[in-house]
């Protein structure tokens, strides 16, 4: 029998099986348009741009480019009428710092510090001396500061010619005088949309289309008008607002112009910026902390945690030691956007991680301000060098109370644009398929005995095994028992509902329970070397956790400081699990793979996805975006939308 003849007998029985279904009465679902595949042509790293859009800081540039262009992600819009009150974003203040009780659990998070500092010895095998803050404070409450010139020469941003906004670091110097409203469109890396002004969605969406439009054009030479013929890669969180990217690349595609699109995750190209294949990524930035196992291109979905703290709340700590210790600049205020870039400079010059840096030591530092004369302040300091940056490792320091302190990331909810999802092929199963799968499903677990567990668990794919974290309660150890992978209704791929009938019951108990759970463990703040043991444990084999444990990349500017590699590695060393220790042949800790500068490895690992052969069939394009619109992002995404 020929290729053909066989083709066409098999033909014929898919033929009489759909007519015996008909007759049946068995629905089938309905078959979306089929998206055609993406043309194979041939693309000039030249013609694509790369937009990494951070808390506080953007990086942008062309692929080809050595370095992005970096300029404050903030933009400063003139007032629509005169005597309108002035709004600013804030910069270090935030949310849960004046209850009663942040005072109190700043106090005790300093003390376990300072036990945590105490308890390491020295490497000569000597503990520390503690320094306390009167010695330093006797010494700088005396300090006045020198004259060094009579003009600062920094001056305010020129708004003699009214410009309807500013961006970067002229919205910085805006005077406050002036009348200009500060917006810094992202926050702990979401959109920040608030109820204040300038705080609705399509508002904010305007800031970012005009500071990254005024970007491109003035520091990258590209006319506006040129933009259809570049490509985009947009670097999104690990943890990310599917709405909110969804809008993004609505404005990149159809307001701004460009031809196509490949959005892809900070974690991922963290680890093809830096040259690894597998890694767990620790990304510490100025508003949130992000963390996730990457193996092989693949983030491990059920790994990522998204802290939120970051380098602003261990310079608004080093603040706040500076003036236990009498900081000589008293004029200085978190609300002053000038006082906050000080201070966040000081942080990043006198604070470290090296406990071998003991004792009082003397710095300098100057202050230079718009219409004041440049000056010279003495400053002497301790411990606070120390303790501030070891915040990031005990929470409680940031004296943050009732905030939502760790994220985790759930599964979509169906969005109204794509009918035709996982969802939509569960609800249009068949009674008799689900509740022969359903019978199917029971049988296995009175096998096994281990509940919903096992056999949910099973059904997902590479890093998408549950929403819920491990050890999270009660009976969720590290071997993935108890509620591990319990309410993960079936995998992207739509897989079938377990159940109904018997099985409804159960699966809400599970819910409430799976939510109270989640609640409770996203209200604690973790520490900085607790959150990636955490994120290790939750990879699926040993085999991942023992490839994460000899590859712990940490990226982004948040842990800048001298001595962080050894000081991170002694603390997962000594937390991680005994019985990982025989098994993991060695723990590494990488903070400048390659020499580069941490802060510019995601937005490289985007320049470098741009160069791949196998990114052709991840670019969406803009006449594909209009016709389909977010389904796009489900079919073509490198991760599981």
């Amino acid at each position: 029998m020929t290729q053909a003849e066989k083709e066409q007998d098999s033909g014929k029985e898919k033929e009489k099986e759909r007519e015996k279904e008909q007759q049946r009465g068995v629905k089938r679902p309905i078959t979306p348009a089929a998206i055609p595949d993406p043309l194979q042509e041939q693309i000039q790293s030249s013609f694509v741009v790369v937009i990494h859009p951070g808390s506080r800081t953007l990086r942008i540039g062309r692929a080809t480019d050595t370095l992005p262009v970096t300029v404050p992600h903030v933009i400063a819009r003139r007032h629509k009428q005169s005597g309108q009150p002035r709004y600013e974003d804030a910069w270090l203040l935030r949310e849960g710092l004046n209850k009663p009780e942040s005072n109190e659990q700043r106090q005790n998070g300093l003390k376990m510090v300072d036990q945590a500092i105490w308890s390491k010895k020295m490497s000569n095998g000597v503990r520390r001396t503690p320094v306390s803050p009167e010695q330093a404070r006797a010494y700088n409450c005396q300090i006045r500061p020198a004259v060094l010139d009579s003009s600062s020469r920094v001056k305010w941003t020129n708004t003699v010619h009214h410009p309807p906004y500013l961006v970067g670091e002229e919205a910085v110097y805006v005077n406050p005088s002036d009348c200009y409203n500060i917006h810094w469109p992202v926050v702990r890396g979401q959109l920040n949309v608030h109820s204040g002004p300038g705080g609705s969605l399509s508002a904010v969406l305007a800031d970012l289309e005009t500071i990254w439009s005024h970007v491109i054009q003035k520091h990258l030479d590209i006319p506006l008008k040129d933009l259809k013929y570049y490509r985009c890669i947009l670097l999104v969180p690990d943890i990310y607002n599917r709405h909110h990217i969804k809008e993004v690349v609505n404005m990149l595609l159809l307001n701004m112009g460009f031809s196509a699109i490949i959005v892809h995750q900070e974690s991922v190209c963290a680890t093809f910026g830096s040259g690894l294949s597998s890694a767990c990524v620790v990304d510490v930035g100025d508003q949130k902390t992000s963390i996730c196992c990457v193996e092989d291109g693949v983030s491990h979905r059920n790994s990522r945690l998204c802290l939120a703290y970051g380098g602003s709340d261990v310079t608004r700590t080093f603040f706040w030691l500076l003036q236990r210790a009498g900081f000589p600049y008293r004029d200085c205020q978190l609300p002053n956007r000038l006082d906050c870039q000080l201070l966040q400079h000081l942080k990043e010059t006198f604070c470290h991680l090296d406990q071998d840096i003991s004792g009082l030591q003397d710095h300098e530092f100057q202050t230079r301000f718009p219409e004041a004369p440049a000056l010279l302040y003495q400053i002497r300091l301790g411990d606070e060098k120390l303790q501030a940056p070891m915040g990031l490792f005990y929470p409680a320091t940031f004296g943050i109370v009732g905030q939502k302190m760790t994220s985790l990331q759930y599964r979509s909810q169906g969005d109204s644009e794509d009918p035709h999802d996982e969802h939509y092929l569960l609800a249009t199963q068949s009674k008799q398929d689900q509740s022969s799968k359903s019978a199917a499903d029971r049988k296995a677990v009175s096998r096994t005995g281990g509940g919903l567990d096992g056999e949910m668990s099973s059904q997902v794919g590479v890093g998408e095994m549950s929403d819920l974290p491990k050890g999270s309660g009660s009976g969720c150890g590290s071997g993935g028992g108890g509620m591990q992978g319990e309410m993960e209704m079936g995998s992207a791929q739509g897989e079938c509902l377990v159940g109904a009938g018997a099985m409804e019951d159960s699966l809400s108990t599970h819910l409430s329970r799976k939510t109270a759970i989640m609640s409770q463990f996203e209200s604690k703040a973790l520490g900085l070397d607790k959150a990636i043991l955490h994120s290790i444990d939750c990879c699926a084999s040993d085999e991942t956790k023992r490839k994460m444990y000899s590859s712990i990349l940490v990226v982004g500017g948040g842990l800048m400081f001298h001595g962080v590699q050894e000081f991170l590695l002694h603390r997962i060393i000594n937390k991680m699990p005994p019985s990982f220790r025989r098994l993991v042949d060695n723990v590494e800790v990488i903070t400048r793979p390659k020499d580069m500068d941490p802060r510019l490895i995601s937005w490289k690992g985007g320049a470098v996805l741009a160069c791949l052969d196998t990114t052709q069939e991840m670019w969406v394009h803009r006449g594909e975006w209009q016709r389909f619109g977010v389904r796009m992002l489900r079919e073509r995404a490198a991760f599981v939308w």
